[in-house]
């Protein structure tokens, strides 16, 4: 199987899991809470943050959020779908191949990385890696997931990959630390963690 084709993410794909009430897969107030989470978490380890990077952006969700939590930060989105990059003027790219003259302080990737096929998937784990020199957001449902019934399948594409969280785990630990709360933290980053505050090596 082949990874969703950037066609895909049209008018209507966004009508429907954004601008839709009845259909829409956005929370506003769970957004807030992942928001002041994970920014207060950066903020915790004293990860500098300076240049962001949403990687699949979709309609701008952490902007605000950035905004609110890093004032002073400059916020890019990069989006696959030429609709989303018209509308709200995002650089277009992929979380497969997108490049930047420099890393980035924090990337966010929320949501993107199912919709790849294994080849591509391994692909964009080494990427987050080239782009991120401080803290990576990953949210990415898993096959896992299905398999203790917490997906509410009425919402969600069912043209997700079902990857494995190992295959997830495994791509990132050659760049990242985890530490919890889908937060993953450079390898390269200068940030002191007690042992305890990784989960695994």
């Amino acid at each position: 199987m082949k990874s969703a084709s950037p066609t895909l993410f049209d008018e209507a794909y966004y009508q429907r899991f954004y601008f839709d009430k009845k259909t829409s897969v956005v929370d506003p107030k769970h957004m807030e809470r992942l928001g002041a989470f994970v920014c207060s978490y950066l903020k915790y380890l004293r990860v500098p943050v300076e240049r962001v990077v949403d990687v699949g952006c979709g309609i701008g969700l952490w902007r605000d959020l950035v905004a609110q939590h890093f004032p002073a930060a400059r916020y890019q989105g990069v989006e696959v779908s030429a609709y989303l990059c018209e509308r709200f003027g995002w650089q277009q790219g992929s979380v497969v191949d997108y490049a930047a003259s420099e890393p980035f302080d924090f990337v966010i990737c929320q949501g993107v990385l199912p919709y790849l096929s294994p080849p591509d998937l391994k692909a964009a784990l080494d990427n987050l890696g080239r782009l991120c020199r401080g803290a990576l957001y990953l949210e990415a449902v898993v096959r896992e997931d299905y398999e203790r019934d917490i997906i509410d399948e009425d919402l969600t594409d069912p043209l997700l990959f079902r990857h494995r969280a190992e295959v997830y785990r495994r791509g990132l630990s050659r760049h990242f630390r985890e530490v919890g709360g889908g937060l993953w933290l450079s390898r390269a980053a200068d940030v002191p963690l007690f042992e305890l505050e990784c989960a695994g090596g």
